[in-house]
């Protein structure tokens, strides 16, 4: 046997008996990113603001100057009309959609007794469609803000802060009673000898981040997520950068203090675009790409022993990423791909090329 084909043979076997995990594309929800250099400081006394995510009505504060509170703990309560009116669209929609399930069902039985027509029934199935979407996203709201939109039973105008991590409080800065517009302060948190990240913004990028955003380091092979506390007024005079400041939540005993390192800052309004896991994309000629499963891959066996490597490539454009996902143009939606152990694909690609070259 020719030595070359029996390179693919065994290639391809090896294929075969490992478990390549396949996915389909899907739709996934992004906030949009800016990659950014950052440095890991530590600061003393630093101080964290636990801001408004709505707009509302202070009405009580659960804790007290000089007290300590641990993350997760509620400090103060906040009477919103914008919370007010999710939770009453919330249980309307609801009840919209229980009405739209039961028409849908009598249009089908009419359907099909020939009393309704298809078009009829698309009409309901639309109509339930739109009101489930609406419904959807607004318990993405709700849930976002903390509310359990599944317990609901009546509308509230209740909005719970929470401490986004321990500390002792430093200050209640606005009085009780007063009212507040959104990412507005409420409380000063102290966390003593606390892990920040300074990271450094293109100017550009600067009027469109606020306080609360997400931004995720790469350090040591570990994600770290930390948010924006503070944005410096001052450019960096080296970078000419704007300097922002991010609070590591949660705890890490083994951090090097001012070494560099990567970040993604994640920012504005979300968006929804076709996405693969991180996992699934391969770097090959200088291009990003994802392995999917061949038109022949299913085929029997005989024919050579399947001596064709059962998947091909499609290079993609990358639009953004979070933690998990990536945002990419190239693929189709429910089109199967290689989410994972895609070097054992790309690895036997280059081989196989390698033998037909020479």
């Amino acid at each position: 046997m020719n030595k070359f084909l029996l390179l693919k043979l065994t290639l391809t076997a090896t294929l075969f008996a490992t478990n390549i995990p396949v996915e389909k594309v899907q739709m996934q929800i992004f906030n949009r990113s800016v990659e950014l250099n950052a440095q890991i400081i530590q600061l003393s006394n630093a101080q964290q603001s636990i801001t408004s995510l709505v707009a509302g009505h202070l009405e009580k504060y659960y804790v007290k100057p000089a007290q300590f509170v641990k993350e997760g703990e509620k400090v103060a309560l906040i009477e919103s009309i914008v919370v007010s009116k999710m939770s009453a669209d919330y249980l309307a929609l609801k009840e919209q959609l229980n009405a739209t399930g039961k028409n849908y069902k009598a249009t089908k039985n009419l359907y099909e007794k020939g009393m309704s027509s298809m078009q009829e029934l698309n009409n309901q199935e639309i109509k339930r469609s739109e009101i489930n979407a609406q419904l959807t996203a607004l318990k993405s709201q709700l849930e976002t803000l903390g509310i359990k939109a599944d317990k609901l039973t009546s509308a509230t105008a209740n909005f719970t802060l929470y401490a986004h991590s321990s500390g002792t409080v430093s200050a209640l800065l606005k009085p009780l009673h007063s009212s507040l517009s959104v990412s507005e302060p409420v409380i000063s948190i102290v966390k003593n000898q606390a892990y920040y990240v300074k990271s450094f913004l293109p100017l550009e990028y600067a009027n469109k981040v606020k306080v609360g955003d997400k931004i995720v380091v790469d350090y040591a092979d570990r994600k770290i997520i930390t948010h924006i506390t503070q944005i410096m007024p001052k450019v960096d005079e080296l970078t000419q950068r704007v300097i922002v400041l991010s609070s590591i939540d949660e705890k890490v005993s083994d951090m090097f203090i001012d070494v560099y390192v990567e970040a993604v800052l994640y920012y504005s309004k979300s968006f929804k675009h076709l996405a693969v896991k991180k996992s699934a994309l391969s770097f090959f000629n200088n291009e990003w790409v994802v392995f999917v499963p061949s038109q022949n891959s299913e085929k029997s066996t005989d024919e050579e022993e399947n001596s064709e490597i059962p998947y091909t490539l499609k290079v993609v454009k990358i639009i953004t990423e979070d933690e998990k996902y990536v945002a990419i143009d190239g693929l189709d939606r429910d089109e199967e791909y290689v989410s994972d152990k895609s070097y054992y694909i790309k690895s036997a690609l280059l081989k196989s090329s390698l033998g037909d070259g020479d």
